[in-house]
């Protein structure tokens, strides 16, 4: 399975653009930052990463602004000729940034 799911703000947004097959895309980077459990130990998870929304999503991400936070959720896709991977964000929950945010458990098989 391929999913991803995490609460996160977006730091940077690019020019909505149309891919060659006329479907809009949007270029994004988001941030993270929770504190997770590991092997019974709090961990802090601070992260940027490329992400990307196509299509309808694309357009409803262009109506986000830098700098709000969002509950997304997608799939890790290769990036063109890389070993790197982009998220794919498929779904997209906007978010009250004063909400609490429960900490994340990571729960070992």
């Amino acid at each position: 399975m391929n999913r991803v799911v995490l609460t996160a703000q977006i730091v940077e947004r690019q020019a909505l653009r149309y891919t060659p097959a006329g479907l809009p895309a949007l270029d994004l980077r988001v941030a993270h930052d929770s504190v997770v459990q590991e092997a019974g130990a709090s961990r802090k998870v601070s992260f940027e990463m490329r992400a990307v929304g196509i299509g309808a999503m694309a357009e409803r991400l262009n109506r986000i602004a830098v700098g709000d936070t969002a509950r997304i959720a997608g799939f890790l896709g290769p990036i063109a000729r890389g070993k790197s991977v982009v998220l794919h964000i498929t779904e997209l929950q906007s978010i009250d940034p004063q909400a609490p945010e429960p900490a994340a458990t990571v729960r070992e098989p």
